[in-house]
């Protein structure tokens, strides 16, 4: 048996491992907050790369759940850091999770890695570093995780909210 599975009190079953549990956690805590909010959504959980992905879908139309992206995504991330304030009450360890409204995230990551696939040929083009515009830490982590994969190093400099990501040659 894996570190990461525990067998249930039948022992027929492995349990949750701590990833799907936070997943779990999540979809009920966003499942209250769309019942409150009396919108309808389809809520998804994944684990990917050591994460807890959830997702909430439009039922019908994506304007409904717009509300919960914001601008810019901006209540998006308040509701990432509630779900895993969520998460953390019942667990008592801090959660990585993700979450993604309406495929904004997803949407948002392909712009980003076009962003960086551009970024990486004008580096190489020009042998000249490239500072990117302030980014979340989100949108750090795309960038950064791209021009990896092209061969290529980066960091981030400055403080939050103006941190941003240099790709050097």
């Amino acid at each position: 048996m894996s570190d990461t599975t525990t067998a249930t009190a039948e022992g027929s079953e492995p349990a949750l491992t701590r990833l799907e549990q936070e997943g779990e956690i999540a979809a009920d805590y966003l499942e209250g907050l769309l019942d409150i909010a009396d919108l309808d959504g389809d809520i998804d959980m994944d684990v990917e790369a050591d994460r807890a992905l959830v997702s909430i879908m439009a039922d019908g139309s994506p304007r409904d759940l717009q509300k919960l992206v914001g601008r810019e995504g901006e209540v998006l991330e308040a509701l990432q850091e509630l779900t895993r304030l969520a998460v953390l009450r019942e667990t008592g360890e801090r959660s990585r999770l993700m979450l993604d409204i309406a495929g904004h995230r997803e949407a948002k990551r392909v712009k980003l890695t076009e962003l960086a696939a551009e970024t990486v040929a004008q580096v190489k083009e020009t042998g000249e570093a490239v500072k990117l515009r302030p980014m979340t830490p989100f949108e750090r982590k795309v960038v950064h995780d791209a021009v990896a994969e092209a061969g290529l190093n980066s960091e981030s400099e400055g403080e939050e909210p103006q941190r941003r990501v240099v790709v050097l040659p």
